[in-house]
């Protein structure tokens, strides 16, 4: 049985996710193509490049947005610090209209995307079965979180961390790689959420912001004396969601080791998630 382990050991995000998985052999080109599938294909462009963490050679994986009217760069470690002056810049007539929507940043040109255009858009897709399926689990994980935090109901949320078109990309991709390595079993290691606090657009938050630590519930947390946000809500997602179990490495044959590289640099700590990909059990 083919086996696949996330060595969350600093943490895990989106596009850490899916650096790892095309580095333990996921295709790009086929990435890509997928990716056609969704309706998105004039809004983004995907990058990846090898680049050296602490000497670890990871893959880094980025998706650009492009410059429509937008001033979100590129925003791949779903980092939430240019959110408030993308609004102080472009939204200030009605950044205090929207209470708890975190849409608005992107409303100049789509409006909003809310939970329930993305589980369309990836419904009607030509995506197989199982990549829907995995997409819309992960989806429906944060969007429950999301609307449990601010107190509406699923239907109801849109805001910028799903709706974010670099978030749709790192979901589904993830989907599409694990479908594409035919992954059969995932175990993941204890979630390691770092600490301290993180500035995202409703003031300074305490790491790990509230809707990562809805989505962790009943995941084994790993102690981190690192002051950062390791963990991010599309990451932790991926984790509850797909994880069979949490443990320390199974017992497995090795077959090809991935690393995903993070947007954070830490002095004595490579910013990676570390994939393994095997055949299950020693014998």
């Amino acid at each position: 049985m083919k086996i696949l382990y996330f060595d969350a050991f600093s943490g895990m995000s989106g596009d850490m996710t899916v650096g790892a998985l095309l580095d333990a052999g996921g295709s790009f080109n086929g990435l890509q193509e997928q990716l056609k599938k969704l309706p998105l294909d004039d809004e983004y462009e995907l990058a990846k490049k090898q680049i050296v963490k602490n000497g670890i050679t990871s893959v880094k994986f980025d998706v650009i947005l492009k410059q429509q009217h937008t001033e979100k760069g590129n925003g791949a470690g779903h980092t939430h610090a240019n959110q408030d002056d993308a609004d102080q810049n472009h939204h200030h007539h009605h950044s205090h209209e929207h209470g708890h929507d975190h849409g608005h940043v992107h409303s100049h040109h789509h409006h909003h995307r809310t939970y329930q255009d993305i589980v369309n858009m990836i419904r009607e897709s030509d995506l197989s079965e199982n990549v829907k399926e995995m997409s819309l689990r992960i989806f429906k994980k944060i969007g429950e979180a999301e609307g449990k935090i601010h107190g509406v109901p699923l239907d109801e949320v849109h805001f910028h961390e799903v709706g974010a078109v670099d978030s749709i990309i790192d979901i589904v991709g993830t989907a599409i790689l694990i479908d594409e390595l035919d992954i059969e079993a995932i175990y993941c290691a204890p979630i390691p959420t770092g600490s301290g606090s993180i500035h995202i657009d409703h003031g300074i938050y305490p790491v790990p912001a509230p809707a990562t630590l809805e989505i962790l519930k009943g995941v084994p947390l790993a102690e981190s004396e690192l002051k950062a946000e390791l963990t991010t809500p599309t990451g932790a997602a991926i984790a509850a969601v797909l994880a069979n179990s949490f443990s320390q490495l199974p017992a497995m044959r090795v077959t090809s080791v991935g690393y995903g590289a993070g947007t954070k640099t830490f002095p004595e700590h490579p910013n990676v998630l570390r994939v393994v990909v095997g055949e299950a059990g020693t014998e």
